[in-house]
């Protein structure tokens, strides 16, 4: 990193703000200028037949946004008949058993209250199902693609049939030479 590098970044960081790069490309697609582009700025001038792609530089987060809690959804064990097979002894007694080959776990985003998570995602698939909140554990993690990922529609179709016959014929080029 240069010295204009190190200042942008000691800026946006001690200032806390959240920015994009704005790359300016002509009519041709070639880079013509890079500006960063704090929020609530206006990006630079769009040049004649070209474009300027706006891609998030800083962002600021709540803690919050990284985590998420995974809870561990039971099923009832059942019987042969079908009918569902309650404890017999100690905290479970009078409770429904759990089938743990039909235990599942669900990763709740911090940010959301894991009983109506629980009740919009997970009780119309299995209405028998619970929470084992003693298997409740906390986790972070940061998904840099879901954050800074910039979505870029791929070029006309059309545009890429033409290459696709550009190419097809100096293929059918070389094989006619070969088998002259």
């Amino acid at each position: 990193m240069g010295d204009d590098d190190i200042a942008t970044v000691t800026k946006l960081f001690g200032g806390f703000h959240q920015a994009k790069l704005a790359t300016v490309l002509d009519a041709n697609d070639q880079e013509v200028a890079r500006q960063v582009v704090l929020e609530g700025e206006q990006p630079p001038a769009t040049p004649d037949g070209g474009k300027v792609k706006l891609a998030p530089l800083s962002l600021i987060f709540s803690n919050e946004d990284f985590g998420y809690r995974t809870i561990t959804v039971e099923r009832p064990l059942r019987d042969e008949q079908g009918r569902v097979v309650v404890g017999e002894r100690g905290k479970n007694k009078g409770r429904p058993q759990a089938d743990s080959a039909l235990r599942d776990t669900e990763n709740v985003p911090l940010g959301e209250e894991v009983d109506a998570y629980f009740r919009r995602e997970v009780l119309p698939h299995a209405e028998d199902a619970w929470i084992d909140h003693e298997k409740t554990r906390v986790g972070y993690e940061i998904p840099f693609n879901r954050h800074f990922y910039v979505f870029e529609p791929p070029r006309p179709l059309a545009e890429i049939d033409a290459d696709l016959k550009q190419v097809t014929d100096r293929i059918l080029t070389m094989i006619g030479e070969l088998s002259a």
